[in-house]
């Protein structure tokens, strides 16, 4: 977290709860596959950079906020400096879950918005939508209190 500014408590409540959601309590580093329809529509998406047969399913969600997408795997690769698209599974290691959670973080501007506790904003970027909004709320309102978040 504190390579890549997760620094403050605000910061870290609004970031623990997110990846606590997305990793099911941080038992996950890899979605779980149905697929469902949610994911047979990954197949094609352009926008997440599925532009080859498979990337769908190849570069399904990863890692503790489930970096998901050719694109993002392809930034994420770069900026951390591994090859996490020839080796996907990269992004499933714990130290690499981990810090490829952080980056997707600061890259989508995460930590201004903790800043001001714009938690719902944070839910749509890390998720699209509004998806396990109690659990992450719950999980929040837990992560505030321990780290003494007013």
């Amino acid at each position: 977290m504190a390579e890549f500014g997760v620094n403050t408590p605000a910061r870290q409540a609004a970031f623990l709860a997110q990846v606590g959601h997305e990793s099911g309590g941080f038992a996950y580093t890899r979605e779980v596959w149905g697929p469902t329809p949610a994911q047979s529509h990954y197949e094609g998406r352009t926008d997440l950079g599925n532009t080859h047969a498979g990337d769908g399913y190849a570069y399904r969600g990863r890692g503790l906020i489930q970096i998901t997408g050719r694109a993002n795997y392809v930034a994420c690769g770069d900026a951390l400096g591994i090859d996490c698209v020839t080796t996907p599974g990269l992004l499933e290691q714990p130290a690499f879950a981990a810090q490829s959670a952080a980056w997707y973080w600061d890259e989508h501007g995460l930590n201004e918005l903790a800043d001001v506790g714009n938690f719902d904003t944070i839910t749509r970027r890390v998720n699209g939508g509004r998806n396990g909004e109690a659990d992450r709320r719950r999980r929040w309102a837990l992560a505030k209190q321990a780290l003494g978040v007013v």
